[in-house]
């Protein structure tokens, strides 16, 4: 496509975009430039129209209200209703005590390298939810809504109820080879915990999320304390289900 080689401020800084629909396409557009490692405005005050904004314009067509799921040290993440589908929004929030233009760089810098490291992920055949859009104004990343249950909250319900070993024996494998994938394809999870695993609850596949402090290595140093910190989560669930874990 002609489109695909022009900075993404050439695409998107021309006029006011007009629609609901006009925002959707330009939101498509950030979210493919960042997949493709397009540049992206460098600062809010060069950045997109006022219209470029996907949680207000869905608000205001009536697809439903934000519901906040959890708000963590670095994000907040909503339930909401994007284009029609049940999704998820990841807002990075400012942090006061910064300097403004530093919080805002370094928040894009982090939001950027999050929506990349999910869309490699996915290339290198870990399933993660789908990337639907990528608001650098907002600071929000907008995902697939994945229907699930934390391997967390799995593990707590084999501790009460008893193991079914057949299943256990396949989130087990589905995590080592999630993580092979990962790691031989040079990228670093950052943060393995059985709360960033979901199993679909249709598939019974396993869907790795939040991408917040991914970054690329080929270090084996860095791939070891990948797997240090799965270990860590998973000898803390001792106490509540220390079947699973023996």
């Amino acid at each position: 496509m002609g489109w695909s080689r022009r900075p993404l401020p050439f695409l998107l800084r021309g006029s006011i975009l007009p629609s609901l629909i006009s925002v959707r396409v330009a939101a498509h557009l950030a979210a493919v430039a960042v997949a493709r490692n397009l540049p992206l405005p460098a600062s809010p005050s060069r950045a997109l129209p006022l219209s470029f904004n996907i949680m207000e314009a869905e608000a205001d067509s009536g697809n439903g209200s934000l519901i906040l799921i959890k708000q963590g040290a670095e994000a907040r993440v909503f339930e909401f209703s994007f284009v029609g589908r049940r999704s998820v929004i990841k807002e990075r929030f400012s942090k006061k005590y910064r300097h403004p233009t530093l919080d805002s760089k370094l928040t894009l810098k982090h939001l950027n390298a999050e929506a990349r490291c999910m869309t490699k992920a996915r290339r290198l055949g870990v399933r993660t939810p789908v990337l639907y859009a990528v608001d650098p104004v907002l600071h929000t990343l907008t995902f697939e809504y994945v229907e699930g249950s934390s391997i967390k909250d799995v593990f707590l319900v084999f501790g009460s109820h008893g193991v079914i070993e057949e299943r256990l024996d396949n989130i087990a494998s589905q995590i080592g080879d999630a993580i092979g994938k990962l790691h031989d394809g040079g990228l670093i999870h950052g943060d393995l915990t059985t709360s960033n695993m979901l199993l679909k609850h249709d598939t019974n596949h396993l869907v790795l999320i939040d991408f917040g402090l991914s970054f690329t290595s080929t270090l084996p140093e860095d791939k070891a304390v990948d797997l240090y910190v799965l270990e860590r989560a998973l000898l803390s669930m001792h106490s509540s289900c220390g079947n699973v874990m023996d």
